[in-house]
């Protein structure tokens, strides 16, 4: 068990990039209503930048926000913590405002501004996750830059936070059957879906629609102008490339360094979006099968797709007759969690072979520790908040209108083009098709015509945010350059190779990007 100890560690860094809907049907606990100082009675007005665009810093009734002098409290990890307050609908700056919590470690030499952190998820706490990056990032960077990060509007120490389901009831939730064989079970899944939305309504009131990643880029510009800095640099990972993507479409001129790690391509809708992290899983699990095969521990025997017909028959007994465990059961949709989670990082691999083996000996001990690790449940029953505000955002920047019959013809056509994750992933979308909010985002491709140069790094076999997706990004931009990492894993910056790091920390201190076309292995 100490791999499995090891591992789990491991995999909540991990899972904290990650943009999967489907395992992650959320959860929630109770909220104050959206409060705060009392935001200026003017009315929005137009105000244009030099571009001609838009820019809510010179209008008047967003002074408010963008004038606010914050007063910083020293915080954990030698951190200094602080709050910032934005509206929580933008088209209406005089009604209520909400507070983000943003946290930072100063430049320990001669500043030239602040580097800005998503983590992802959508719903990974930027505050919690700032320790982590300051690991990765190298000392030049860490003498020239404040690390900065903040937990989006709705996450984690923000204020409101979203609210759903009590953890009492998030065991059972997570348990159900996440790929329906019969009407019955379809029905329990539409149920279980549209019982989570009305509870998100009913615990959240007033923000769950001002959840979207435009609201959030606003919030972003305001963040900028506080800490004074006429452009932001800025590093997304996972769902954070596509906040930055956006920013830098809506605030181009705004744009200074950004670094685009992990991507998630704006111009897919929810069933592209499916289909797509149905695609980067299988290839994840091949390569962990690949890997697994040439290890005499492994559990399988044969070709790689002899070994991914086993992995599938095991999945199917699980869902037939759930494993023991130490504490509860190990349904097939637990087991399939603890397999997904377990591809984020090929530190875990490990693992997860160890919990194969003991699946197929009828004990479902480790697959529920990877389980769990990635659904952020801690021994006494405890949930973390990242996927109980996952599908909130999500569905509100990927709204889907597909009927039942329609999701359920998806899955079965992922299934076979993508095991073991194709239906799973599909049936994921049930979530936003029943979400009680229109979608605000288009799916689209962004130029951000005039934005700085940016950089975008792309992983050959990412599990969550295919390399698909990086490459349609950096042809979408009109001043990007993609850098590849050909591995495994979700995201790259920070694992170790110093190809790759060398050529995310030379962009961030000059500006200068890597050779067109730069492959790092």
């Amino acid at each position: 068990m100490s791999g499995a100890v090891r591992g789990s560690t491991l995999l909540r860094s991990a899972a904290a990039l990650g943009v999967v809907v489907a395992l992650g049907l959320a959860a929630c606990t109770p909220v104050r209503s959206p409060g705060g100082a009392a935001a200026s009675p003017a009315k929005a007005g137009p105000a244009t930048s030099a571009t001609g665009r838009d820019d809510p810093a010179l209008d008047p009734a967003y002074a408010e926000f963008y004038g606010q002098k914050p007063s910083w409290r020293g915080c954990d990890d030698g951190f200094e913590c602080t709050q910032v307050s934005v509206p929580v609908d933008w088209d209406s700056p005089s009604g209520p405002t909400l507070k983000l919590a943003v946290t930072r470690k100063q430049a320990t030499g001669t500043r030239i501004g602040a580097l800005w952190f998503n983590p992802g998820g959508p719903g990974a706490s930027g505050v919690d996750y700032a320790p982590f990056l300051l690991e990765q990032l190298s000392r030049d960077v860490r003498r020239v830059y404040d690390v900065v990060s903040w937990d989006t509007r709705g996450v984690g120490q923000s204020e409101p936070a979203v609210t759903c389901l009590p953890n009492s009831e998030l065991d059972a939730f997570y348990a159900v059957d996440a790929t329906p064989d019969t009407p019955a079970e379809q029905q329990t899944l539409l149920s279980e879906t549209q019982r989570y939305a009305k509870a998100c309504q009913q615990g959240t009131p007033g923000l769950l629609e001002h959840l979207d990643t435009l609201s959030t880029v606003r919030d972003m510009d305001v963040l900028r102008a506080v800490l004074g800095d006429q452009t932001m640099t800025f590093m997304g990972a996972s769902y954070g490339t596509y906040l930055g993507a956006w920013y830098a479409e809506t605030f181009p001129w705004r744009v200074g360094r950004f670094v685009l790690d992990g991507v998630v391509d704006p111009s897919l809708d929810a069933a592209g979006f499916a289909e797509g992290q149905a695609r980067g899983f299988a290839r994840a699990v091949e390569s962990y099968l690949d890997n697994c095969l040439e290890q005499r521990e492994c559990p399988f025997r044969g070709t790689r797709q002899e070994a991914m017909a086993q992995l599938e028959r095991l999945s199917m007994q699980v869902d037939a007759r759930p494993l023991r465990t130490d504490s509860r059961p190990l349904t097939q949709a637990l087991f399939l969690t603890g397999l997904l989670g377990g591809m984020y990082s090929t530190a875990l691999w490990p693992t997860v072979t160890a919990g194969l083996t003991e699946a197929l000996q009828g004990d479902g001990t480790t697959m529920l520790l990877l389980a769990d690790s990635y659904l952020r449940r801690d021994p006494s029953g405890e949930y973390e908040q990242i996927l109980q505000v996952t599908s909130p955002i999500f569905c509100l920047d990927h709204g889907d209108r597909r009927t039942v019959e329609q999701i359920a013809a998806d899955a079965q056509k992922d299934k076979a083009a993508f095991p073991p994750f194709g239906d799973v992933l599909a049936w994921g979308s049930l979530t936003c098709a029943e979400w009680p909010y229109e979608a605000v985002m288009p799916a689209r491709e962004l130029t951000a015509s005039g934005a700085a140069p940016i950089l975008v790094v792309g992983t050959t076999n990412d599990p969550a945010t295919p390399y698909e997706d990086a490459v349609a990004l950096a042809e979408q931009l009109s001043s990007a350059r993609l850098l590849t990492f050909e591995g495994d894993g979700h995201t790259a910056y920070g694992n170790g190779n110093a190809c790759l790091d060398g050529a995310v920390n030379a962009y961030l201190l000059s500006g200068e990007l890597p050779a067109e076309g730069l492959r790092c292995r």
